[in-house]
């Protein structure tokens, strides 16, 4: 038997140490969780992603009364920038979470799902996109999806 040992580099600081664009892409997910439409958990999650020609495109978790039929922000704001701007590489995303009358002190995480499309859009642009999670306490950096899914599934393994 070996062990292979895994590690992920997280920066993690206060929102007052982001930049001034970092900022405007947190709020403008912040601003996309008003929108959610959560009405099972009443967990509104919003993200917005910078696409490389500046542009911010911002979107929502939508639920439904069939669970799974539902879709998380960060795959409907990943898709609907990739629908919208195809050809525009996404350069960061930043996801908040709205719950119990405020924004959550901790960070959410995007689950599997949104990580294995996180990683394909890397892969479809070659480029890493920088991923900002939000809390009231502190925002996490990540420096690529790779980050939130070492053992990912991908095109290499389809040929």
């Amino acid at each position: 038997m070996r062990e292979i040992k895994l590690t992920t580099k997280i920066a993690v600081y206060p929102i007052a140490e982001c930049s001034e664009m970092e900022k405007k892409l947190i709020e403008a997910a912040k601003e996309a969780t008003k929108k959610a439409y959560a009405p099972y958990s009443g967990f509104k999650v919003g993200a917005a992603v910078l696409l490389e020609n500046g542009e911010i495109i911002a979107g929502n978790n939508q639920e439904n009364a069939a669970y799974p039929s539902g879709l998380c922000a960060e795959r409907v704001t990943i898709f609907f920038a990739n629908a919208t701007y195809p050809d525009q590489r996404i350069e960061a995303i930043a996801v908040a979470a709205y719950h119990n009358g405020g924004f959550t002190d901790d960070v959410i995480t995007p689950c599997g799902g949104c990580r294995q499309v996180l990683l394909e859009t890397e892969n479809r642009f070659n480029r890493a996109i920088k991923i900002l999670l939000y809390g009231n306490e502190s925002v996490y950096k990540f420096e690529s999806a790779k980050d939130l899914l070492p053992f990912s599934f991908g095109d290499k393994m389809l040929k």
